[in-house]
């Protein structure tokens, strides 16, 4: 009983220090793609995707100008196809 305590406790001991250093290195890694610019222009048009497609607002398109400052824009579904 002894030595399987003693077993237990070292392989506890020695798992904790390989276990930091992979926790370091896993948690490194991922900080440098989560601030990837790379990775926040993908995140960021995934979730202006996702919020179109999901939005309730009719989407608007733009219509004949009135003059070269004004633009007309009705709901896509109260268009005359």
């Amino acid at each position: 009983m002894l030595r399987l305590i003693i077993g237990v406790a070292a392989g506890y001991v020695l798992g904790a220090k390989a276990g930091r250093v992979r926790y370091e290195q896993i948690s490194k890694t991922t900080r440098a793609i989560s601030e990837s610019p790379v990775t926040r222009k993908l995140v960021h048009v995934g979730r202006q995707k996702l919020a179109d497609k999901l939005s309730t607002q009719p989407k608007l398109e733009p219509m004949v100008p009135l003059d070269e400052r004004t633009t007309i824009l009705v709901p896509q579904d109260q268009l005359r196809r």
